[in-house]
Formats: C-alpha cells, structure tokens, sequence
C-alpha cells in the first residue's frame, strides 16, 4: 500500500486557561515538529579502534515551527506576546492635538474619515476652519499638516472624524501562553484523506521577525516547546502529541 504524504490543512489552537473551543489561525504554510535526543555512549575501550559498544539515547524536547501569514490580532498577540481590544466604529468630536508645518500629527484613531480641523478658538468669533489640500491632507494614521497653509507651528487644533471598527494589539504585554494545537490535515497524494494531529501543550515564543515592508507575502514564523502532558496516561498513550492517519476512505453510513 502506498502511504505518501503531501500535506495542507488547517491550523487550530486553545488558550488551555480558558474553556474557549479551537480558534483557526488562517493561513499557514510551514508546520514542522522536531524531536531533539540526548545519545548516551558507551565507547569500546577494550580494542583499538574503538567505536561505540551501546548507546541510550533520550528525548530532550520536541518543538513544533509554524509561519503564519495572516495578520489578525488573535495571530500578532501570539507572535508578540500581546493582549488585544476591540474597538467599534464612531465619531471624535473634538480631539485636541498639536500641528507642525511638514510634519504628521497623529490621531487617536486609525483611517479618519469626514476630517474637520478647526483652530483653538472653535466656537468663539473669528474661529477659523483649516481646508483639506491647502492647510493639511487626511493620511492613515492622522493628518499631515502642509507648509504654506495657515497652520502655525505648535498650533492646538480640534480635530473631528469617524472612523472604522478597529483591532488594538498592545506588545509585549503579557507572559507566553500554554495552547493546545489542533492540526486539521488533509493528505493530497491520498485523494485528500484526513491526517490528524493534536498537540496537547504547547508554549510559543515570540517571532523572531515582524516584516511589514516587503515584495513579497509576509510570513510570521513561531517555535514553540512541545511540553510533556502528564494527565495522558495509559500504556502506548504519548504525553506529547498524537496523529491519526486515515488510510482507507471512509465507509458510508446507513
């Protein structure tokens, strides 16, 4: 029988402090586990030559690699330790912030929209509204105040603007995690039959690198510590992870 072996499938894990079920984190390109050995030798000394007599070799750890490619704020708080908030969608009515000629003020909030910058004396006589394309432009992440346009340096400005439901990821902000891994995978040189694997603990690290400027598609890769689960017991029963293989199609019910 042939058992090859090309793989995809879908990646799932579980914070294992909380009872939340399997939260996919989209699409992954690499999934690898390596199993490190401490060998133990025991050299022949009674010959010339030497060689190794026996040898006992031992499991160190096993550490799973996985790079992810989608930048959704459950995904980024992993890769940096993070904890994230979620935002809704509304409006800044009057948000004080400071404008210098040729430089960006930023704003509380991402993707302003409906941008209206009056000066420090909003409300009063004389107050003045500063027009778009002459005294500032709307960028992403604020407004960029011209030069040339009548916004002085160091000038307070009231700024209001909607924006858009937003995902805040705060950094380094909180300790590694202990996960559950589900691997949901399908075996492509088998017309797509099932390959399983649950991993019971797990304890990432943070990613080594966080490209955001690129020609190519971002890949986020993490390595985690497989750790031993000593509540799996039994004979034959792996206190690390296990996999099913489904071979023969599965016969259909009834």
């Amino acid at each position: 029988m042939d058992y090859s072996y090309i793989g995809a499938g879908k990646v799932y894990i579980k914070d294992n402090s909380t009872p939340a079920g399997l939260l996919e984190v989209g699409n992954v390109s690499k999934l690898e586990f390596s199993v490190e050995e401490d060998a133990i030798e025991l050299r022949d000394y009674t010959s010339p030559g030497g060689g190794v007599l026996n040898e006992v070799r031992r499991v160190k750890g096993v550490t799973a690699t996985m790079t992810l490619h989608e930048l959704k704020a459950e995904n980024v708080a992993l890769m940096l330790y993070g904890s994230t908030t979620g935002v809704n969608a509304g409006t800044v009515a009057d948000e004080v912030v400071t404008g210098y000629p040729g430089r960006l003020t930023r704003l509380a909030h991402a993707g302003p929209v409906d941008v209206v910058v009056k000066n420090d004396f909003e409300g009063a006589a004389g107050g003045t509204t500063f027009v778009a394309g002459t005294d500032y432009e709307v960028r992403p992440g604020g407004i960029f105040v011209l030069a040339g346009g009548d916004i002085t340096p160091g000038q307070t400005l009231h700024v209001a603007y909607g924006y858009g439901v937003e995902d805040v990821i705060e950094a380094l902000t909180a300790a590694a995690k202990e996960y559950g891994l589900f691997f949901e995978g399908l075996n492509e040189a088998q017309s797509g039959r099932p390959f399983l694997v649950d991993v019971h603990r797990i304890r990432f690290g943070a990613t080594k690198a966080f490209s955001l400027i690129g020609d190519a598609f971002a890949g986020f890769e993490v390595a985690g510590k497989v750790l031993k689960d000593t509540t799996k017991t039994g004979a034959g029963v792996s206190q690390f992870f296990k996999a099913t293989s489904q071979q023969v199609a599965a016969v259909p019910a009834g």
